[in-house]
């Protein structure tokens, strides 16, 4: 499978109506072919079953680099797995290279979503993440919160897990003084996250901090308190 064949795939489960009103519904100015998620979601199945990790990985090099809105949502879905054996080295390395070019929520979102499962693999990549805090570029810097996501979906953590959560609530607690809606958004989808497993810890945070937070970012992290 080469990354030619796999944006004809694309192609031919598109519908080229809808490119124009995806286009303006995700605010990007990408190449849209129109291809519907469950599309995707079916090749990307497919591709999965039919390749080996590394071609997996070179796949999704290839379909990032095309630039094309859904074939950089394949590449994500392609890297999206919980376990990769025999190492996922490779497949951590290449995604370090899409993070400083994102430039939305749905690419992002996705490929966060990727991320934070090489992220719960070895938590020492948190320090990778880290340095994403500081970062000029939005959505590097939303990206870390986002990709550290399941720390906060965790309903029995590992004393290393709670300290690593404890590590990203710091990082969201300096994030209130950010005021783009995307960064205090991540901090709501964050607290409203783990305020199904830990309230009281959420409630110690909006005690400290909602004062510098916007009032939809309070709402959202108190949505299930």
């Amino acid at each position: 499978m080469t990354p030619e064949d796999a944006l004809s795939a694309l192609r031919a489960q598109s519908d080229p109506e809808r490119a124009p009103g995806m286009a303006a519904y995700h605010k990007t100015d990408r190449p849209c072919l129109g291809t519907p998620n469950p599309a995707i979601n079916d090749l990307v199945k497919d591709w999965r079953q039919d390749l080996s990790l590394p071609e997996r990985t070179a796949l999704a090099d290839g379909l990032w680099q095309s630039g094309v809105f859904e074939a950089r949502i394949a590449a994500a879905k392609l890297m999206t797995q919980a376990r990769m054996r025999p190492s996922d080295t490779a497949a951590w390395d290449l995604m370090l290279t899409w993070v400083p070019e994102f430039d939305g929520w749905a690419i992002a979102d996705h490929a966060c979503s990727a991320l934070s499962r090489r992220v719960m693999a070895d938590l020492t990549r948190l320090d990778t993440l880290e340095g994403w805090t500081t970062s000029d570029h939005l959505w590097t810097k939303r990206a870390a919160l986002v990709a550290a996501l399941p720390l906060a979906r965790l309903s029995i953590p590992k004393p290393e897990e709670i300290a690593a959560r404890e590590r990203v609530l710091g990082w969201a607690a300096g994030y209130t003084q950010d005021g783009a809606w995307f960064i205090q958004k991540a901090v709501g989808w964050w607290l409203r996250d783990l305020s199904k497993h830990d309230a009281d810890r959420v409630r110690a945070f909006l005690e400290t901090h909602s004062v510098a937070m916007k009032p939809f970012a309070v709402r959202e992290a108190s949505k299930y308190l």
